[in-house]
This record gives structure tokens, sequence and C-alpha cells, in this order.
């Protein structure tokens, strides 16, 4: 009898696995990371830095643009207790040393990044042990657990993030870690559900106050949850009873009422026609603010609705849910208080008026034909993508698709139509996502909105296929899996690591981003200041402006 492939792909059990795993990743991260020149990596390790610089040194932040709110203030966090620990003494702007002292600015800017990048790796590896943990209880099996997460943590957008100071991270994982919560809340019908949903929401919420990209994947978690629904979603006894359900339900709705009450200045300040306009932005739909996120509203409602019927919920449990939905994206929308800045709510309440912003659409996109053109050039780029023969990437998750697609028609054939369902729907929104950032080039770092989707896909079929582990081909096609994703993921790292070029390009948007921090390899003549000179260059050359 043929061997369980998984026994001998997971030799190193659970815990041993996830050891490996993050042993690899800093190993990783200490060959092709931590000691790098510092500028090397300068979009966005400088705009973040600086930031957080000018907060410790009493001022404000400078960027604003996705608007990297929770790495900024994680990063000036974590300055100041190395400050206190007397590990960093870069950890405001005053203490970093003028540029003609080439050799002390230097070495300070060389401490601050490092710093930095070391708060990076610590936050994707807490990210990829909240991914494993949840994992394990969306499926009963270890060893698929273990998989999964090593797909994850060696995907190749993780593996860019644990050495670079990018939003992208904090946010697609938030949003990634809530869909797994209501993958696990949808399977069974328990009390705390509404909770879960509440942690969900505000997972999403904190996703969108660091990358507004995030909205994407928001719009497409309460479909993505319908299929999942088991003969035990039906409602508790607790919801079911009269003389507890409905007041825990009106218990929600005083909850919902007093976040919306806390949070109502924010969002009216976020949907101020005044304020947005001074940000930059302009509506998106009927020349004002606010249309579609009603819509988005009505669809994440409309979705609860349709599991409680599809699944059994009672209506108090659903009443419970869409209150603790409100209450828990309020609460977390009063993050923004912590350091306010008035362009924070507009930019987060209106993430696709800003993610226009950096858009560089044709004018042919203003049609209905045109813009069925460009979401069709968008798909193509995309399955271009996922074949790797065609245009390849850093991006060994690609290699999952060849598996899952073939799995999801297996899967039809074999009669598990719900797990169909289940790795069908979350590979095309991973398509679909995909072919919307193929407008901005679909780099690296926006990998870990998507191929999370695709590596839940593979487990869910793998773990519902069992006896396929034990085929022949079952080993084999795993190592070659792992040795691809080992060797893939560090394409991009290694390329950056041994660039040749110089820093001068950060010259084009220091006035914008850093305005009171001098670079010594920046000359009066060779600065480019202004505003809009900066921003373009951001839009244009994306994460390309670095290095030596």
């Amino acid at each position: 009898m043929t061997k369980d492939a998984l026994d001998r792909l997971t030799p190193f059990g659970w815990r041993g696995g996830l050891a490996f795993i993050l042993a690899f990743s800093f190993l990783s991260f200490l060959l092709c990371g931590y000691y790098v020149v510092y500028w090397r990596n300068a979009d966005m390790d400088f705009m973040v830095i600086y930031s957080a610089l000018a907060l410790n040194d009493g001022a404000s932040r400078s960027f604003f643009d996705h608007p990297a709110y929770l790495s900024i203030l994680s990063v000036q966090t974590w300055f100041r207790l190395l400050h206190e620990l007397h590990l960093l003494d870069a950890w405001t702007l005053s203490a970093i040393p003028s540029p003609s002292d080439r050799s002390a600015f230097d070495a300070a800017m060389t401490s601050a990044v490092r710093a930095g990048r070391i708060l990076a790796v610590l936050t994707a590896s807490a990210l990829v042990l909240c991914f494993a943990t949840l994992a394990r209880r969306i499926i009963s099996d270890n060893r698929i657990a273990a998989c999964a997460a090593f797909a994850f943590a060696i995907s190749g957008g993780v593996q860019m993030h644990m050495r670079t100071l990018r939003s992208e991270m904090i946010a697609g994982c938030f949003c990634i870690l809530a869909l797994m919560i209501l993958i696990i809340v949808a399977r069974r019908g328990m009390v705390w559900r509404p909770l879960g949903l509440a942690a969900a929401a505000s997972l999403c919420v904190l996703g969108l106050e660091n990358k507004v990209h995030a909205i994407l994947l928001v719009g497409a978690l309460p479909a993505l949850a319908l299929p999942f629904g088991t003969t035990s979603s039906a409602s508790a006894p607790f919801w079911r009873s009269g003389s507890t359900a409905w007041p825990a339900a009106a218990i929600a709705a005083l909850a919902a009422a007093g976040g919306l009450a806390l949070s109502w200045p924010l969002i009216s300040k976020g949907f101020d026609p005044a304020v947005a306009s001074a940000a930059g932005l302009k509506p998106l739909l009927l020349g004002t603010f606010g249309v579609y996120q009603i819509v988005l509203l009505g669809w994440i409602y409309g979705c609860m609705i349709s599991f409680a019927k599809l699944w059994q919920v009672s209506i108090p449990e659903t009443v419970a849910s869409m209150c603790a939905v409100a209450a828990g994206a309020s609460l977390s929308l009063l993050a923004l208080h912590i350091q306010y800045a008035p362009e924070d709510p507009v930019i987060v309440l209106n993430p696709l008026e800003k993610m226009m912003v950096y858009v560089d659409l044709p004018d042919a996109a203003g049609s209905p034909l045109g813009a069925f053109g460009l979401l069709l050039s968008g798909l193509i780029g995309v399955l271009r993508r996922y074949t790797f023969i065609l245009y390849s990437s850093p991006r060994p998750a690609v290699f999952l698709t060849w598996l899952v697609i073939p799995g999801i028609v297996y899967a039809w054939r074999y009669g598990e139509k719900q797990v169909t369902y289940q790795a069908g729907l979350l590979l095309l929104a991973a398509i679909a996502i995909d072919s919307l950032g193929v407008r901005r080039g679909l780099k690296v770092e926006y990998f870990v909105f998507t191929d999370p989707l695709i590596i839940l896909a593979g487990m869910l079929l793998l773990d519902r296929m069992r006896h396929l582990r034990f085929q022949r081909l079952a080993f084999p096609i795993g190592a070659a899996l792992i040795v691809a994703h080992i060797l893939i993921s560090q394409a991009e790292p290694v390329k950056i690591a041994l660039k040749l070029s110089g820093p001068e390009n950060i010259c084009d948007w220091r006035h914008t981003y850093m305005p009171r921090l001098q670079l010594p390899f920046c000359s009066n003549t060779s600065e480019r200041t202004g505003s809009n000179f900066g921003f373009a260059a951001i839009q244009v050359s994306g994460p390309a402006v670095t290095a030596r």
C-alpha cells in the first residue's frame, strides 16, 4: 500500500514545522534583508520611518497616501521602546545627525532602518502564526494545516514583507484572518458567533486603515463565507429561545448604536466634500461621496441575510450579528483617534476614490465598452501570470493553481459539490482582485491579498479529498511544490540585495514625503521639489525607487 504522502512532507510535525518555517524565514531575512544597505528599500521604508521619527519628535506624519496608519504607529512605538531599553539612539528626527557628517548620518539611518526591518519580520512572523492557528481550526488534519502555513509563509508576498516596511502585509493579512474567522463561525452555530463576526468586521476596518486596497478583499468576504455553512450552522438553542435571544440582540443593538455615536464625527468628516477635495479626492459616483459605501453595506447585510436563510440562522441571531458587525467596524474606526489627522478618515472611508488617484486609465475607460476592455485585458494578464511560462513572477502560489483548478473539477466529478463551491469562489475572488491589480503592475507586494485565497482553496480541497495523498505521485508533486516555493520566493529578495543602482531616485520624492530630512546623496540641484512631481513619481515607479 502506498504511504501517506503527508507524513513524508511534514517530518517535523506541527510545532516543529512552524519552528522550521520561522527559522527559514528569519535566516532568509538575515541574508537578504537586515544587512542590506539602509536606502535599498526606500519606498516605503523611508516614508514610514520618517513619519515615525517625526511623531517621536512631536511633529506630525507626512505620509497619508494609503495611509499606512498602523504601520507608522507601530514603528513609532517600537522605536520608543527600543530607545527606553537603550538599544536605539536614532529614534527621533532630531537624533539624526546632519548629512554633512556622512558617516554619522549613515550610521544613524542604518540603525533606524534595521530596527524597522526587525519589526517587519516580527510582524510578519506573528501574522503567519495567526494564519497557522486559524488554519488548524478550519481543518482537522494538522499536517495539511502545516502545509498551508508553509505555503503562506514562504509565498512571494510574505517573504518580501518580512524585510520591508510596507503597508500591504497588515492590511491583507487582517482581511484574510477575518475570512478565516468567518469560515470558522459559519460552520457551527455557537452562542458567541456574533462576537466572531464583530472581530472579523473590526479586522477589516483595521486593514483599511493601513491600506485602502484591502477594500477589494473586504467586498469579496461576504460572498466567500456563504458556502461554508453546514448542518451544524443552525443557531444554538440560546438564539432560539425568546427569553435569551432577543435581550442579547437588544444588547448588540445598543453596542452598535454606541459605536456609531462615538465614530460619527469621523464618519461625517470622512464624507465631508470640502475635506475630501482638500485631500485630492473626487467622488466616484453621482458626484457625491458615500454612494458605493451604502451599496457595500447593503451587500454585506444582504449576504448575511442570505446565509441565515440558507443555513437556518434565527432572526434574533441574525439581528445581533448585523449589529455586531456595525459595532466592530465602528470601534475599529475609533483607532484613528490615536494619532488623529483629518486626512485619515477621508482616505479610509473613500478607498476607491483614493485608489483611482494611483491608476492611469486611458480615455476609453470612460465608456462601458472601454471599461469592459480594461477588465478583459486585466483578466488575460492574470491568466498569463498564472501560467508562469507566459509571464514569470516571484510568486510560487501560481503553481498551486495548477493543482487547485483540476482539483475543483475532480471534486465536482467526485460528488463533493460544497468544497467545489468553496474552492471555486476563493479562486475566482483571487483572479478578480488580481485582474484589478494588473492596472498597477500586480507588484509582488500585492500578492499578500490573493495568495492566501489560493492557499485556502488548496487546503480545503486536500482536506476533503483525503484519498489523493495516497496516490503514487502525491509525494513527488508535494516535494516539487515545496522546492518551488523555497526557490522562487527568494528570487526577489536576492535580486534586491544584489542590485547595483544608487539611491538617487529617492531625491525625486524626498521633498514630498520627508521634508525635514536632508539626505547626503541629494544635492540641491538634483532634487525635484514639489508635491505633484513627488506624487507622480510614486505612481509610476512604485517600489523600484531603490538602490545601489
